[in-house]
């Protein structure tokens, strides 16, 4: 049969969304009697037909149960004899029983199942009762659709109560993540057994190695949310602030496909990766990927990059390095050890700078450009005349007159191994050519 009739209307009319109250009152007064059979017959039906309620009745849990069902079938009487003024408390038991049945680890499915369950076993009763009691057709159609209609009314209470419960539940996961995330990356390192039960309550299983990733806002300032950075980074991620930014601690980062999620993850903001360590040295590898990306957003790493022989000699004539700036996104710690050392203590550096450095100060600004690229590149290639002119773009005897001047000023110092050390690590902590 067609659902609509002539002239285009519904051949139904729209559901009520409160149908007991179109039942007659004195029916709730032939049903009462019948209340506690059938309050045992849907607790029967319940255990037997819903295996997460399979357990025994004698304890809190059968006492919760035939509270509920017993309350909820007077609570329907109530309603249909019109005797509930205020619904509200009625509504926060089922709400309550919502957030029970999350807190206890069974899924809502059974909580529903046992419900549709419920609201059989009433019918059928309560239809036979009414019978028996003389009740006309449309009043037993009308008991059916409220009996349904207030089964939806409680699933959908205790579907708020348990989706309530979830939410905290994972806020408060959350929470202790984030809090387990800044105590494995706080500068004292963290008690073995303390981390340990801080990772058991936040549900997070402590890794043999892992990695930070370490990101900051525009302009290095404030703002990024441990918890959306420890969702862009996939499941298993926890993170929490690390000033000015946020720091994540990734499981696993040598995993096949993982540093690929992690460039997709950070695109070409301003991030950078520590290097993978045991779970108990997190706070090394978040210190080194800040330490990173503050050198690269100062410039350090770009200057080091473009102080290569050759670019130095190009700079000297004007024409600028020769190699593009590095591409925005991760920076990779592992990448820049050197870079890392001489900026762990910077006043040390440039003290150790100055010094290895010192016998040029009394140059012109041009021959100590000249001089610091020559000497650069002559320890870089060891000595060999021919590397060095190669790298510079320059004539040998060029070189060799260059270094003549290099002996003037720094004598039997660029025969002593040491020495040389100390003179490359003045070059790389300060790769401008002074002036």
């Amino acid at each position: 049969m067609n659902a609509t009739a002539a002239g285009g209307r519904s051949a139904f009319a729209p559901l009520d969304e409160r149908p007991w109250t179109a039942v007659p009152p004195g029916v709730a007064d032939a049903l009462r009697p019948e209340l506690p059979a059938v309050a045992e017959e849907i607790i029967a039906a319940i255990s037997a037909g819903v295996p997460e309620y399979a357990l025994p009745l004698e304890g809190r849990f059968g006492e919760g149960l035939r509270t509920g069902v017993e309350q909820a079938l007077r609570r329907f009487l109530d309603l249909i004899a019109g005797a509930e003024a205020d619904p509200d408390p009625a509504r926060a038991v089922y709400v309550d029983l919502g957030r029970g049945e999350q807190r206890a680890g069974r899924p809502l499915v059974a909580l529903l199942a046992a419900y549709r369950l419920g609201a059989r076993v009433a019918w059928r009763r309560m239809a036979a009762a009414g019978e028996r009691a003389g009740l006309d057709p449309r009043t037993l159609y009308l008991l059916a659709e409220s009996i349904f209609a207030y089964i939806d009314g409680l699933s959908g209470e205790s579907i708020e109560g348990y989706a309530m419960e979830q939410a905290a539940a994972a806020g408060a996961r959350q929470r202790r993540r984030r809090e387990l995330a800044a105590l494995l990356i706080a500068d004292r390192p963290p008690d073995p057994a303390a981390a340990a039960a801080a990772a058991k309550e936040a549900g997070w299983e402590l890794p043999a190695r892992l990695a930070a990733v370490y990101v900051e806002g525009p302009d290095g300032g404030s703002g990024i949310d441990p918890d959306w950075l420890s969702a862009r980074l996939g499941e298993g991620v926890i993170a929490a602030e690390l000033a000015p930014g946020a720091c994540a601690l990734v499981p696993d980062p040598d995993a096949p496909g993982r540093r690929a999620q992690i460039d997709a993850a950070v695109g070409a903001g301003a991030a950078a990766l520590g290097p993978t360590v045991a779970w108990v040295e997190a706070a090394v590898s978040a210190a080194r990927a800040r330490a990173a990306l503050g050198l690269a957003r100062s410039g350090a790493l770009e200057r080091r990059a473009s102080a290569e022989p050759g670019e130095r000699a190009g700079a000297s004539r004007g024409e600028g390095p020769t190699r593009s700036a590095p591409s925005a996104g991760l920076v990779v710690a592992d990448d820049h050890p050197v870079a890392l050392l001489l900026d762990a203590d910077r006043r040390l550096a440039g003290d150790l700078a100055a010094a290895a450095l010192a016998p040029l100060a009394g140059e012109t600004p041009a021959s100590r450009a000249r001089l610091t690229e020559t000497l650069d590149a002559w320890l870089r290639h060891r000595g060999r005349t021919e590397a060095v002119a190669e790298a510079l773009h320059v004539h040998p005897q060029t070189v060799r007159y260059r270094l003549g001047r290099l002996r003037d000023l720094y004598g039997d110092r660029l025969d002593d191994p040491d020495a040389r050390f100390e003179l490359e690590l003045a070059l790389r902590s300060a790769p401008a050519t002074p002036g």
